[in-house]
């Protein structure tokens, strides 16, 4: 597999950021961030995916970040869906999202995309979790079904628990 690593930020002697393995094209885009110092700069990830049958989706995956205050948080959200609005091919976003699912954030999200659960599985802290932060949601006009979403106890590689999710597509 080929990986494509979106640098967000130097962290403690390394970069920080996300990562999708994939074997198709990746791109980013740079979210944007206000002049808060603490602010850390965010990315979105991008991959247009060939599936067995021809048709092509994409994929996207970013991080946001994880400050008390929503301000930047809000300002990526809509970004994200301003850069995706016009998005033809059928559209998939996860991430960490640093959003509970009653957040102005997710709910900003949830105006162009469905989560694939609306009763989720707490993802954080790996031990004892009490919160859900990590959210997978795709466009509304796609016509995706959701198959089943899990979350994986999964405690090694992560500070949050990994969630699996099976789409279909249909025609």
């Amino acid at each position: 597999m080929n990986f494509y690593f979106g640098k967000a930020i130097a962290h403690d002697g390394g970069d920080y950021g996300v990562a999708i393995l994939s074997k198709y094209p990746l791109s980013t885009y740079k979210l944007p961030k206000n002049d808060d110092p603490k602010a850390e700069q965010r990315v979105l990830a991008l991959a247009t995916i060939t599936l067995i049958n021809g048709q092509k989706i994409r994929f996207a995956s970013t991080h946001l970040d994880a400050q008390k205050n929503d301000a930047n948080r809000l300002m990526r959200v809509t970004d994200i869906n301003r850069l995706t609005v016009n998005e033809k091919l059928p559209l998939i976003v996860s991430g960490d999202l640093n959003a509970d699912p009653t957040s102005e954030v997710i709910k900003i999200f949830d105006s162009q995309f469905i989560r694939s659960c609306t009763e989720c599985t707490f993802t954080i802290p790996v031990i004892n979790p009490q919160k859900t932060i990590d959210h997978i949601g795709f466009k509304k006009r796609d016509r995706f079904k959701v198959l089943s979403h899990k979350v994986i106890a999964a405690r090694n590689a992560s500070d949050h628990l990994p969630i699996l999710t099976v789409l279909r597509l249909n025609p």
